[in-house]
């Protein structure tokens, strides 16, 4: 059995990120999608919550790019092209908002758990929770994703099926690219919505 990041689909790393910063498209659905396949090695149906709601999203960016291909091919693109539409819904803009908060929470986390070796995933994935969704989500939602976070794995289990057949150091430097790539593509997304108030009202 490979490693988890030989194993899927797309990787972050490869999505491809123009000069100025636009992001392709389908390349980063792909890696998303990818993404949300890591909750799987988590082995709790209390992550399902978390999987659906990234998979939700995904799926509202996807149906406006395939409307619209020659729009849709970055996903600056979508967004620019949804606030020029003077319409009330904005799906694929708010989908992309919604999933990169996801994708923030989920780099945040890893990150804080490859930086300290001695940290469970969930203390790892509770700090992380607080530090960004839990401030976009309601009192009744809070809840759900907690339960989540308590039902993370012992992290010398997590860490066992994240290598597969694998040794731990390939598998730590796969990480890290692609931990690195997330983290860029989320700065880069976020930093746009900032800059153009795009998620307002979202």
């Amino acid at each position: 059995m490979s490693s988890y990041f030989s194993s899927i689909k797309k990787d972050f790393k490869d999505v491809p990120v123009s000069a100025s910063d636009e992001i392709d498209t389908a390349a980063f659905l792909d890696a998303a999608e990818s993404l949300v396949t890591l909750f799987d090695l988590f082995g709790s149906s209390a992550f399902g919550v978390v999987q659906k709601d990234m998979t939700g999203n995904i799926k509202k960016i996807r149906e406006v790019q395939l409307r619209n291909p020659v729009n849709g091919a970055t996903l600056q693109q979508i967004v620019l092209s949804e606030k020029d539409n003077k319409t009330s819904q904005k799906p694929a803009t708010q989908g992309l908002l919604w999933l990169s908060r996801g994708l923030e929470f989920t780099a945040l986390a890893m990150r804080k758990n490859v930086a300290d070796s001695s940290q469970e995933l969930a203390t790892s994935f509770t700090e992380s929770y607080k530090a960004t969704l839990s401030q976009h989500h309601s009192i009744l939602i809070r809840p759900v994703f907690k339960l989540a976070m308590n039902a993370c794995p012992y992290r010398k289990v997590f860490y066992e099926k994240l290598c597969g057949s694998q040794s731990l150091e390939i598998v730590q430097q796969q990480l890290e690219q692609w931990l690195s790539a997330l983290e860029k593509i989320v700065k880069i997304i976020m930093d746009f919505f900032a800059a153009g108030k795009y998620g307002k009202g979202l």
